[in-house]
């Protein structure tokens, strides 16, 4: 565990050394948890963004995009059910002055019984070797079954808790199982409040005329009051779904761990439309379906998990997160909800405007079900990044650092370099990005030697270079070095266009979705 805290460490300082991310408004000294995406971090972010909108709505002839507003009528949120239940259960440590929510200190005691039975399966896979049976060991070791039965218990004693709201059992857990102040160590523990996380402003010129309104904390309901506006204008039958990519704002308790958990975020969520009784299938296939993008990026399978909720929201029937074994534990980066027909019948009462669909093949009208799928785009980009990094020992005692991102999602696609800065070689070298640069993004260095040039764009994720030699003046071709590899080719000048423009499409990850 320290060891990964190490590389996180490494991986915070690398992001704002290659441009990926920095501190926001570092001049003034910052602002909690809001940051700044970088040359190389937006193009990156750009490029994911770019992933799930294309798996969606090109991939699906029956999902559609929209943008919404940031700012909203006040009564959206009211009847959403934000203004009144969008909270965290809040606690704070009287020694260190620290606060944090009593949820997240009770998960995190449940995965220290996963990290006690992980080294207990470790020390064994290591004593046995090629013998070892891990799934007979977890069944039958006494220290792995009482680490077991130990989150067991806590297990269901949180998820009560939750489920029943109630706060003061959410505390007594935090005493019992003597969870400490990370800062101060101590268990001197207020009451747990709620709090609601939402940003409030005003618009309007006037003290006495202006109008309460919030920044959105979910981009959703801009979908939901837009449902019919949707469905009218693009001829729409259910199933339907609609996707959109946004800001939000949440006045988080406890920001931290670098962009896992921000004030200000985005998000990429779609909300599929479907017949009452249909949702819960629809559920499962949505689950499949965006475990399937995840896992196209080739990122590792074992480095996702499906972990359902203790405590459903007051809107959902179903719902369960997609997880991602970051540097510092399975974390959430996706929600899936079945969201039943919550929203649209609340935004009717509230607004008096029906919100129905009148389906022509059982002739009748109806509030549509919801399947809601949710993704963090800032922790989609931490977890790219975080798989991504690597240390690597080469021969001669030589080290390097590579992120060996997918291609398709890489800020910059190839890198173009002279061998030297003279005889005509940057010429030449500014004379193919020109023809390449309206393809692909293409970065262009001539400073240092070719190795040290080498090992900035394996910082920052170019899959390919192109080294132009004194050669090329002669035969026109150059010398293609491959990332990840380090293996190096020759090929033809005109031939470069269509070589990195297969490796790098968009179209090698779309069709590793399942359909």
């Amino acid at each position: 565990m320290a060891q990964q805290e190490e590389v996180f460490k490494k991986l915070v300082s690398h992001c704002k050394e290659y441009g990926f991310v920095f501190p926001s408004s570092e001049i003034y000294d910052g602002l909690g948890a809001v940051y700044d995406y970088g040359q190389n971090g937006v193009e990156l972010k750009n490029n994911i963004k770019r992933y799930w909108w294309d798996s969606m709505t090109l991939l699906n002839d029956n999902v559609v995009g929209i943008d919404s507003a940031i700012f909203m009528h006040p009564t959206i949120w009211k009847a959403s059910g934000h203004v009144d239940a969008f909270n965290d259960p809040l606690i704070d440590n009287k020694d260190s002055k620290k606060r944090y929510r009593a949820d997240v200190l009770i998960e995190e005691q449940l995965a220290k019984y996963d990290d006690k039975i992980d080294k207990e399966v470790e020390k064994a896979a290591k004593k046995f070797g090629d013998a070892f049976d891990e799934q007979k060991f977890r069944e039958t070791n006494p220290r792995v079954l009482e680490n077991a039965a130990k989150k067991t218990e806590l297990h269901t004693r949180f998820a009560k808790a939750l489920n029943d709201n109630n706060l003061d059992e959410l505390r007594q857990i935090i005493v019992d199982y003597e969870i400490v102040c990370p800062v101060s160590g101590t268990r001197n523990w207020t009451e747990v409040r709620q709090f609601n996380l939402m940003f409030a402003t005003e618009m309007g010129s006037t003290a006495d005329g202006a109008l309460k309104i919030y920044l959105r904390p979910e981009t959703a309901q801009g979908i939901f009051v837009n449902f019919l506006n949707v469905q009218k204008s693009g001829r729409m039958k259910i199933p339907f779904g609609i996707a959109q990519i946004g800001k939000a704002f949440r006045n988080e308790i406890v920001a931290r761990q670098f962009i896992f958990r921000m004030r200000e975020f985005e998000q990429m969520e779609m909300q599929f439309f479907v017949r009452p009784g249909e949702e819960l299938a629809w559920f499962e296939k949505w689950k499949q379906t965006r475990i399937g993008w995840h896992k196209a990026l080739g990122l590792g399978d074992k480095k996702y998990r499906f972990h359902d909720h203790d405590k459903l929201a007051h809107y959902a029937n179903a719902a369960t997160d997609i997880e991602f074994e970051m540097p510092f534990g399975f974390k959430e980066v996706e929600g899936i909800h079945s969201r039943t027909d919550f929203d649209l019948g609340s935004h009717e009462k509230y607004s008096g405007k029906k919100m129905q669909y009148f389906d022509p093949e059982l002739n009748k009208s109806y509030t549509p079900y919801v399947i809601e799928t949710s993704i963090g785009v800032d922790r989609m980009f931490l977890s790219v990044l975080a798989a991504s990094y690597h240390e690597e020992e080469l021969e001669g005692g030589d080290t390097r650092v590579v992120l060996q991102l997918p291609p398709a999602l890489a800020p910059v696609k190839l890198g173009i370099l002279p061998l030297v800065k003279k005889d005509g070689l940057p010429e030449k070298a500014l004379e193919i990005m020109n023809d390449l640069k309206f393809e692909f993004q293409c970065q262009y260095d001539e400073k240092d030697s070719i190795g040290k040039r080498y090992r900035r764009q394996d910082a920052i994720g170019t899959p390919y270079c192109i080294t132009i030699d004194h050669d090329t003046l002669v035969d026109n071709q150059v010398t293609i070095r491959h990332r990840d590899t380090m293996q190096q080719e020759r090929v033809p000048i005109v031939d470069v266009e269509a070589i990195i423009r297969e490796k790098v499409s968009l179209k090698v990850l779309l069709n590793k979705i399942p359909s």
